[in-house]
């Protein structure tokens, strides 16, 4: 099953408040990803992001579901600037991720 979140709804124009991105990972994110359904979050309308906005709305479903959150987190309407900080939260996960395995 898919499950689009119009971010724009949630943040107006600019995403950084934590707390509606922990709100949206917990009531909505794990929930889903945990069923295997995957979800789509459009930020259609939205201009910006902060990393600090990103890391609390994907880190933790990366860290608990690894490759799930990887193939079922899919990102719409995303600007270049937005792009940039979910590579980068992507990128310190998998370097995180990779360091867990490295220390077992």
């Amino acid at each position: 099953m898919k499950k689009t979140i119009i971010m724009r709804k949630l943040v107006n124009d600019f995403a950084e408040n934590k707390d509606i991105a922990k709100k949206l990972r917990i009531e909505e994110i794990m929930p889903a990803l945990s069923k295997g359904d995957e979800i789509i979050l459009d930020f259609d309308g939205v201009s910006g992001a902060t990393q600090s906005f990103i890391h609390a709305l994907i880190s933790d479903p990366i860290r608990k579901l690894k490759d799930v959150a990887f193939d079922n987190l899919i990102y719409q309407n995303t600007n270049n600037d937005i792009r940039e900080i979910i590579s980068i939260v992507y990128r310190y996960m998998q370097e995180s991720l990779n360091m867990n395995r490295d220390e077992e």
